[in-house]
């Protein structure tokens, strides 16, 4: 009885510990050939990504699982998607950049955040698909926290130390240390 939980116990670590590890590593290895510039300390697991050379991470930062990054175009020189130092980024988060977004040091985003950097145009006399495509680049400065589900939209640059609520829908720019929340996000309160 014994000997058989010991076998299902070294199994279970050499799957999730070993083996898990060994995979993620010749993935970061993968996407660093593809042009993905990771930096040192950064640990995630499975990722999308649909150009890698569009993507830089900073030192030191974790990324959980299901994170996609969308760069929302044809082939094109230089980064889109550019995080800083110490950034953790929770599961299931989605990048959708058409310019670009620049996330700060030390920023925290929680699970399900959105961060969409471009709409479709607006006019009656053609198809909304067909129409060119606003777009305005995405700044979060250092020490941001965004709660679960935010979503960020296009033009935006949240100021440094701000603190965004659960499920906000974030229109338009946010001074430093505020508190935000709600749809449309509005200021709540200020840090202390």
């Amino acid at each position: 009885m014994h000997f058989h939980y010991f076998i299902k116990q070294s199994l279970f670590v050499i799957r999730f510990r070993y083996f898990k590890k060994g995979y993620d590593f010749f993935y970061m290895i993968w996407l660093r050939l593809g042009g993905m510039k990771i930096g040192k300390g950064t640990y995630f697991s499975k990722i999308e990504v649909t150009w890698p050379h569009k993507v830089t991470i900073g030192n030191n930062c974790r990324l959980e699982h299901n994170i996609y990054f969308h760069y929302d175009g044809i082939y094109s020189a230089g980064q889109s998607i550019c995080i800083g130092d110490n950034v953790f980024i929770g599961n299931n988060t989605e990048f959708n950049i058409s310019d670009k977004i620049i996330i700060g040091n030390n920023c925290l985003i929680a699970a399900g955040c959105r961060f969409i950097d471009h709409n479709h145009g607006l006019e009656k006399k053609s198809l909304m698909r067909n129409q060119i495509a606003p777009k305005q680049k995405i700044n979060l400065e250092n020490d941001v926290w965004l709660g679960c589900n935010v979503v960020v939209l296009m033009g935006v640059s949240i100021g440094e130390g701000v603190v965004v609520a659960a499920g906000s829908v974030v229109t338009k720019s946010i001074p430093p240390y505020e508190i935000w929340g709600g749809v449309p996000a509005k200021k709540i309160s200020e840090r202390k």
